[in-house]
């Protein structure tokens, strides 16, 4: 039997989050086999909506087995044939599932980066953000379950009400804080272990309800790229590259990350070498999702996390284009609510938000009572 919520959320990827209209060319990237029940809804919905689905259907040991032996012009050829099609989509789908959430962890830091350099930034950087309406979510396993601490059916049930939320009352409680933001120059944020200043001005702004992901919750912008100076310790662990950072402090001196701290100085270090650009910021966002409390071990779900910000190193995207460009695109979240240490976000030396809740009244329909 079909489980109703599989369905409804292939509807809403399809209708609402990419506006599939007739005659398009929906991609649709899968990983893992628990996607196949959403993959199969999904190109149930692309027709439904009298346009075309293409599948990419893979598997996440399959990939590691490529990655730990794939050349550059192997990895050059995949990415002009991968790029050509996806320059004939209109939309593209990815969904993400997995058994081992540190199923890439033994996967070379250089070969992560020569991956990134020569096939995700030719094909994704460069033509699906920029030439497609997309959308990215995870789908739950046992895997995630745990991570949160959750037993598999409970996180279920949390993730499909979640993802089928009202967005659309959402992305109506963001314009004001979209507004605001578009004539803010100077952002000062202030917590525990943290003093940081950068402008925003001129950069443009994107609101996060439910187009680009699933879950959603969040609105972004960028800092101007050499604007940023000072401190910022983040207190969310973060997986990249197959581990798992934490405690993460990086210092600023008019726009590049100077100095970096973390459980492995080595790995944080490496990663922020990948380009010129991984040393810069690309993108500072809110997170104002009501669901999401406490770190799920997924960047997809702890970038929305209520009372958060999360300040990127390394690419920026066109709709917040401040002119840095990297391989690299590093989510770190710092949570601002009074458990996680409190904290201050200042636009123009007015207060915006502190411990996590947006103070001016216009901004208020962002706290969590009001978004549930």
């Amino acid at each position: 039997m079909k489980d109703g919520r599989v369905q409804e959320l292939a509807k809403k990827l399809v209708t609402f989050s990419c506006e599939v209209q007739p005659n398009e060319n929906v991609l649709i990237e899968t990983y893992g086999a628990a996607c196949d029940e959403l993959l199969i809804a999904l190109i149930e919905e692309v027709y439904a909506a009298g346009a075309k689905p293409y599948v990419w259907r893979r598997d996440n040991r399959v990939q590691r087995a490529l990655s730990m032996g794939f050349t550059e012009d192997q990895l050059d050829l995949m990415a002009r044939l991968d790029a050509e099609m996806m320059r004939k989509m209109q939309a593209y789908i990815l969904v993400r599932s997995s058994d081992n959430t540190f199923e890439s962890v033994d996967i070379p830091a250089e070969r992560k980066r020569i991956g990134g350099l020569h096939y995700s930034k030719p094909v994704h950087s460069d033509v699906r953000i920029r030439q497609t309406k997309w959308c990215y979510l995870e789908y739950p396993t046992p895997a995630q379950a745990q991570l949160s601490g959750m037993s598999t059916e409970a996180f279920e049930d949390f993730y499909f009400k979640v993802c089928t939320m009202d967005y659309a009352r959402m992305e109506a409680a963001l314009e004001p804080l979209k507004q605001l933001m578009e004539r803010t120059d100077r952002v000062h944020i202030i917590g525990k272990g943290t003093d940081l200043t950068f402008s925003i001005k001129g950069i443009g702004v994107r609101k996060g309800a439910g187009h680009w992901n699933l879950p959603d919750g969040e609105i972004f912008t960028a800092p101007v790229r050499d604007s940023v100076n000072g401190v910022i310790s983040y207190n969310i662990p973060s997986v990249q590259a197959g581990f798992s950072f934490e405690n993460v402090v990086l210092h600023f001196e008019n726009g590049r990350i100077v100095k970096a701290e973390a459980n492995d100085v080595k790995r944080v270090n490496e990663l922020l070498d990948k380009d010129a650009g991984a040393r810069y910021i690309g993108e500072f966002a809110f997170g104002v999702s009501p669901y999401f409390r406490e770190p799920m071990g997924k960047i997809l779900y702890d970038e929305k996390i209520d009372g958060s910000f999360h300040f990127t190193p390394g690419d920026c995207y066109d709709e917040a284009d401040n002119g840095n460009h990297s391989s690299l695109h590093w989510d770190l979240v710092c949570v601002q609510r009074p458990e996680y240490g409190g904290g201050e976000i200042w636009f123009d030396d007015v207060l915006i938000r502190k411990d996590g809740r947006f103070v001016l009244p216009e901004l208020e329909p962002l706290n969590p009572e009001n978004l549930k």
